[in-house]
């Protein structure tokens, strides 16, 4: 069964790259096993830390991570798509390779701009590293 990490971060072309997922999942020969993976930045400043449980921090990065799928699980639960979905922490590129090696991913689909892209920007930063760090093939969608 091929397995695809597909990443969410709640943004127009991440939400583009679900939907174009759905109108071509009959494309593949058999089931794909499919992973949602969102991925949060962590929070950088010790001095926050300080003052909130690291409980605390994981039930945020938590509810930033379903808030940023919701949408995508939305357009999968109606189309009859099953998925998993994941919430890592980390810098984005080195958490995404990561977590497709971790789950044996055979495609790696993405939006070619998130939240953070630039305006006019050809192609968005995370985008073009997981082209140039990755040995499992990227499927960008615009």
């Amino acid at each position: 069964m091929p397995r695809v990490m597909l990443l969410v971060d709640g943004s127009d072309n991440a939400l583009q790259a679900v939907r174009d997922f759905v109108a071509k999942r009959d494309w593949y020969q058999q089931p794909v096993e499919l992973h949602l993976l969102n991925v949060q930045l962590p929070i950088a400043s010790g001095l926050v830390k300080s003052f909130i449980s690291k409980k605390q921090l994981e039930d945020y990065y938590r509810e930033e991570g379903l808030a940023a799928l919701k949408q995508a699980r939305v357009i999968l639960d109606q189309a009859g798509v099953p998925y998993l979905h994941h919430i890592g922490v980390g810098e984005l590129a080195t958490t995404i390779l990561d977590y497709a090696i971790d789950k044996k991913s055979d495609l790696i689909m993405m939006g070619t701009h998130g939240r953070s892209a630039v305006k006019g920007a050809l192609l968005g930063s995370v985008a073009t590293r997981m082209l140039q760090q990755c040995d499992i093939p990227v499927l960008l969608v615009s």
